[in-house]
């Protein structure tokens, strides 16, 4: 029995060097989007700086819950409104509950609020380590992938 009549065509075969291919761009691709979700990342944090410094305005806040996803703050803007960020506060490394904390905050927006004297800088470092475990890790899968196709 011949291809044909099975109904079989060799251009429509999923053979092991195409899987290997199709894996291997798959592969890069998947590393190419965290590579992007990290620039954005950091990217996102320098416009969030930018905002605030356009109308920072400055207080002290008591840290008042730290969870592993936001850093909750309280504080009161310089005419007297008390402010808690639905979101939590920017660059809260190291901070701890009941803590007193200078914070610098968008005077139009006193939701967007930062640790004074942190900026995007702070999130240089854990995004590019982590981008660096990402290459790490899928360059040889892709190496090993190509390779063997």
């Amino acid at each position: 029995m011949t291809d044909s009549e099975r109904g079989g065509d060799q251009a429509g075969r999923w053979t092991r060097a195409r899987i290997r291919r199709l894996s291997a761009r798959g592969v890069l691709v998947l590393g190419a989007l965290l590579s992007v979700l990290g620039v954005s990342i950091v990217l996102a944090c320098a416009i969030n700086d930018r905002t605030i410094e356009e109308a920072r305005g400055n207080a002290v806040a008591e840290v008042v819950d730290t969870s592993l996803t936001r850093t909750v703050v309280r504080f009161s803007t310089d005419d007297g409104r008390i402010f808690i960020p639905p979101a939590g506060v920017l660059y809260p490394e190291g901070l701890q509950t009941g803590q007193q904390v200078r914070v610098e905050y968008d005077q139009r927006n006193p939701d967007l609020v930062r640790v004074a004297e942190r900026t995007a800088a702070v999130s240089l470092l854990p995004v590019a380590t982590s981008l660096l475990g990402v290459w790490v890790v899928l360059g040889p899968v892709y190496w090993v992938l190509r390779r063997r196709s």
